[in-house]
């Protein structure tokens, strides 16, 4: 099994910056794809960036040119830098990777940390 886990949420001004972390439990960074989600209140879920185990990137609308996605191999760490915040950034933010376990295509996610976009 492997385990995600997110850090960096709080509290930001719009405009403000932070920089979400998410660790992985294994060594994974390598083969997996990695994502990070976000969730509202009284919204679905909804993918926010992601970056394949070739290093590529995508990102969604909403978020280009503001939010950029990395990851550290050696750290076993994807992180998530926000700059020029918005109020309606204001969301549970989410790392996720789908890993082939026993041959079936098995979803991961973290617990979340909460990103608060508010003057």
């Amino acid at each position: 099994q492997v385990q995600l886990v997110e850090s960096g949420g709080g509290l930001v001004q719009p405009g403000g910056s932070l920089r979400l972390s998410c660790a992985a439990s294994k060594s994974i960074l390598a083969i997996a794809d990695m994502d990070w989600y976000r969730q509202a209140p009284g919204k679905q879920r909804e993918l926010v960036a992601g970056i394949t185990s070739g290093g590529n990137t995508d990102y969604a609308d909403s978020v280009k040119g503001r939010f950029t996605i990395a990851r550290d191999n050696a750290k076993n760490t994807v992180y998530l830098q926000m700059n020029s915040l918005k109020p309606e950034d204001t969301a549970v933010y989410y790392c996720h990777t789908v890993l082939a376990i026993r041959g079936i295509n098995t979803d991961f996610w973290g617990r979340g940390t909460q990103v608060t976009v508010s003057s």
